[in-house]
C-alpha cells in the first residue's frame, strides 16, 4: 500500500541535519542530468548549503554527535543475537568517516574560494537573479560539453565527501534506532511522550487526504492532522505508523 513519509526533528541540530541532507539530495540528482535548468538547481542548492555552512559550527556537532554514536554501538559488541561482523564493519565505517571529518579543512571552504563559484553567488540571491543579463559567466558555463560540466559538478560534490559521508551515517543510525508502530490519531489528532527523541519518522495512507503539522521536543510532541482540501472533513480515527527515533 502506498504510503506519504514525513520526518520531523525534534531539536535544532537536527533540524540542521535534514536541511543539508536535502540539498545535497538536490545537488546530487541535478548533477546526474543534462538539463541546465537542473544544473541551475544544483547551484541554488550549493548556495544554501553554504549559507548553513556559514552560520553554525557543523563540523564540530557532527562529530561530536558520530563519536556518541560509536560509543553506543560498542556497547553491543558480544551480545548474543547481535550481528558482530555487520557491527564492526559499521564501527569501522563510523571511525573512517569520523577521522576524514576531523581532518578536513573548515566545511565548504574549497567551494567558497572557488573562482566561478563565488563570482555567481550574490546573484542567486536576487529573484530571478541567474538570468544571462545578470550572469553571463554563468550562461557560457552552462552551454559548455556535458562532460566538461559533469566533471565540474563532480569535483564540487567531492568536496563536500567529508561532512556527506559522516551526516549520512549519523542520519542512517537515528533512524533505524525507532521502529515503526502502528498508532491512532481520533478526530484528526495525537500526542505522545518522546523522552530524549531526536526525530519522529510518520507514514499514512494519502486516501486519509490530510497531512501532519508536528509541534513537539525531546519530552513531547503533538501531530495534528490538516485536510489538504479545503473545507474536507477529518475521519473519525486515522491510523498512521510512527517511528520515535
Amino acid at each position: 500500500m502506498q504510503t506519504n513519509r514525513f520526518e520531523h526533528p525534534l531539536n535544532e541540530k537536527v533540524r540542521i541535519y535534514l536541511r543539508l541532507e536535502y540539498l545535497i539530495r538536490q545537488m546530487t540528482h541535478a548533477s546526474q542530468l543534462s538539463d541546465q535548468w537542473q544544473h541551475q538547481i544544483f547551484f541554488r542548492a550549493l548556495f544554501d548549503l553554504l549559507e548553513i555552512l556559514d552560520q553554525v559550527q557543523l563540523k564540530t556537532e557532527l562529530a561530536k554527535d558520530l563519536e556518541k554514536q560509536r560509543c553506543k554501538l560498542k556497547n553491543w559488541l558480544n551480545i548474543d543475537g547481535v550481528d558482530q561482523n555487520a557491527l564492526l564493519e559499521l564501527l569501522d565505517s563510523m571511525d573512517m568517516a569520523h577521522h576524514k571529518l576531523i581532518a578536513a579543512n573548515r566545511l565548504g571552504q574549497d567551494l567558497r574560494d572557488d573562482r566561478f563559484l563565488s563570482g555567481i553567488k550574490q546573484r542567486f540571491s536576487i529573484p530571478g537573479g541567474s538570468c544571462c543579463f545578470d550572469l553571463p559567466t554563468l550562461h557560457h558555463w552552462l552551454h559548455l560539453p556535458l562532460a566538461h560540466k559533469q566533471n565540474d559538478l563532480s569535483t564540487w560534490l567531492s568536496q563536500l565527501t567529508e561532512m556527506t559521508d559522516a551526516l549520512n551515517l549519523w542520519l542512517r543510525f537515528t533512524r533505524e534506532s525507532g521502529l515503526f508502530q502502528p498508532q491512532i490519531a481520533r478526530a484528526g489528532f495525537f500526542q505522545h511522550i518522546a523522552e530524549d527523541a531526536s526525530l519522529l519518522r510518520l507514514q499514512i495512507c494519502p486516501s486519509y487526504g490530510v497531512y501532519p503539522m508536528i509541534s513537539g521536543h525531546r519530552g513531547r510532541f503533538a501531530i495534528r492532522f490538516i485536510p489538504f482540501e479545503e473545507g474536507a472533513t477529518i475521519a473519525d480515527t486515522i491510523e498512521f505508523k510512527l517511528a520515535i527515533c
